[in-house]
């Protein structure tokens, strides 16, 4: 697994080095680029944490590589830095799904909370991602019929019913139904819809 990191895009090598340090006091990992081209050549969806992004760079602008890293699903939050408080471009970028922008040079404190919470919402982020997948994983390990099975309980069906439906006997109904709650880790219809609605039905 990919650990999360602070991902440090400015073109000035000082911001870079102090923001470095400054996380390193905290026991937060780091790594920084000194443009925007050279983290999107590195960027993979893999990657986990947040990007500090400067606005106003040497060649392709903070927003510039936003837009781009959005086009490519990156769903990492995104911490703006600018050293020219611009606040038409900070409520763009805000709207375009940005969590914060901060002024350089940005107070600890602030900048501190701000990693915090972008580090967060990435933990949040993944462990949904992961639950989904375990999810898909289970429901892929029902055969056809265990899947019409789970439909038609869903639904809130008696095994009677279900019986007629799939014009099968109770006891195989019985056996299917049995072999849903196994694979699925439930113990109950209740159980198997709160799961299925909770992390969305796949």
């Amino acid at each position: 697994m990919t650990l999360p990191i602070v991902h440090i895009v400015d073109d000035d090598a000082a911001i870079r080095d102090a923001l470095g340090f400054l996380l390193g006091t905290q026991t937060i990992g780091s790594k920084s680029w000194p443009d925007a081209e050279g983290f999107l050549q590195d960027y993979r969806s893999s990657m986990r944490g947040c990007i500090l992004l400067d606005v106003r760079m040497t060649g392709m602008t903070g927003p510039e590589c936003f837009d781009i890293l959005r086009q490519r699903g990156c769903r990492m939050p995104v911490i703006f830095l600018t050293g020219h408080g611009d606040v038409p471009l900070a409520v763009d970028a805000l709207r375009a799904g940005a969590i914060h922008f901060i002024e350089k040079p940005p107070q600890q404190a602030l900048l501190l909370a701000a990693v915090r919470e972008a580090l967060q919402r990435d933990a949040q982020a993944q462990a949904q991602v992961d639950q989904h997948t375990d999810l898909a994983e289970r429901v892929n390990q029902l055969s056809p019929r265990e899947r019409e099975v789970m439909a038609l309980v869903l639904e809130g069906k008696l095994n009677k019913i279900i019986a007629d439906e799939l014009d099968i006997s109770m006891r195989t109904v019985e056996v299917h139904r049995s072999n849903v709650f196994e694979k699925m880790g439930v113990r109950s219809a209740v159980e198997l819809a709160t799961l299925l609605g909770r992390a969305g039905k796949p």
